[in-house]
């Protein structure tokens, strides 16, 4: 059963290993702004991840976050597939949380949360986040069968589920089942200076496209909008902002498309510095869990066309009827030409609704909070009580 509890629980001082695989993108900012909450509540955190990934940016992002981790960080490489070296991992990842006498193992994404439900440890609660990924394949796809067979099996090693979004629950629901376990929704969360109204540049991009430059994002059908929407005489120029596997891809597309002029691309960036540089962002998006990228241009009030997909609705709430079908670049052309076409004071008001919607639904203190509500539920399922205690998170709402 999918839980949002407001009962007050006594909070607990765990000892907290969070493991993913990449530091980078929507997960890694997640597990810094927990590790950073945890942390600040009085709660020993550590950190497993890659070593091979997340480049100079990562590597910057995770010197920052080491004074939190009290547990200490080690990297060691890790494959995004199915690989023989995932054993040498699992490995590492118990002989960590047992060196730091972890009693909470939070594994994040598919691998992550591989490594933390299988790890050795009598004695921690094993807690599962996952961020869309292997959720996101096509249903009754050999890989959809794959994975879920996979995530069936580790339900079992699985105390608490932290799920993102309401929709990655229900696919887990629709696909995995399996006894009931806790869970919780902890949607992501942002802080209060997110919501700072963008001071734009002078003679901005009409259109913005910010992250991974891969297939599953729809970025060929942003492109073909693109085509449309100058075919009829609108002078429109892309910058796109990412890096990702389709990047050499989609630069031949925009010369094969004859928008070479028209589209140019830029690496990872901090992203309110890019969206002050757009008029538009567009989130063409296949499939999604709850991408922040929408959260933060949501609640800078930057005009947005997005498709419907994953856990984008939740964060539109009321304003869902907004979005578009995905792969359907006729239908992203003229979304993005409502928004170039309406009234000034209108798409004002409406840009401003939702960020303020956003702002009421996602705090990082509720996400603070949810997610030690749901370690604690896991510990009580156990019959496993802690009296060890500590602040709690300022401002928190502990469930």
């Amino acid at each position: 059963m999918v839980a949002k509890s407001n009962e007050a629980r006594t909070p607990e001082r765990y000892r907290i290993l969070h493991v993913f695989r990449a530091p980078v993108g929507g997960l890694f900012r997640h597990v810094m702004d927990l590790a950073r909450l945890q942390a600040a509540a009085g709660h020993a955190v550590g950190i497993v991840c890659d070593s091979t990934t997340g480049g100079e940016r990562g590597e910057r992002a995770l010197a920052d976050l080491l004074p939190c981790l009290e547990l200490g960080l080690v990297r060691i490489p890790m494959q995004r597939n199915p690989d023989r070296s995932d054993c040498t991992c699992l490995k590492a990842v118990a002989r960590r949380a047992a060196m730091v006498e972890a009693n909470v193992l939070h594994g994040h994404g598919a691998k992550g949360g591989a490594y933390a439900r299988l790890a050795r440890s009598s004695a921690a609660i094993r807690s599962y986040t996952p961020h869309g990924g292997s959720y996101n394949y096509r249903p009754g796809s050999a890989l959809h069968r794959l994975y879920m067979g996979a995530e069936a099996i580790l339900a079992r090693r699985t105390d608490a589920f932290l799920f993102e979004s309401e929709y990655v629950a229900g696919r887990h629901r629709s696909f995995v089942g399996g006894p009931a376990r806790v869970t919780r929704i902890v949607h992501n969360g942002l802080a209060d200076a997110e919501f700072a109204p963008l001071e734009r540049v002078e003679d901005p991009f009409d259109l913005l496209y910010v992250g991974e430059l891969r297939e599953a994002k729809g970025l060929p059908y942003l492109l073909e909008a693109l085509v449309q929407l100058r075919a009829e005489g609108r002078s429109l120029r892309l910058l796109m902002v990412g890096s990702g596997p389709d990047a050499e891809i989609l630069r031949e597309n925009v010369d094969r498309l004859g928008l070479g002029g028209a589209v140019s691309f830029e690496p990872p960036q901090a992203i309110r510095s890019v969206l002050a540089r757009g008029r538009i962002l567009v989130v063409p998006s296949l499939a999604e869990s709850l991408p922040y990228v929408v959260l933060e241009a949501a609640a800078a009030q930057q005009p947005l066309v997005s498709t419907r997909v994953g856990g984008i609705p939740e964060i539109f709430g009321e304003a869902a009827g907004d979005l578009i079908p995905a792969r359907d670049s006729s239908a992203l052309a003229s979304g993005i030409r409502t928004i170039l076409d309406e009234a000034p004071e209108v798409l004002a008001a409406r840009v401003r609704a939702l960020s303020a919607s956003v702002h009421e639904r996602f705090s990082l203190e509720r996400m603070g909070s949810e997610v030690i509500s749901g370690y604690a539920a896991a510990f009580q399922a156990r019959g496993d009580r802690r009296t060890v205690k500590v602040p709690e998170i300022a401002g928190a709402r502990t469930a």
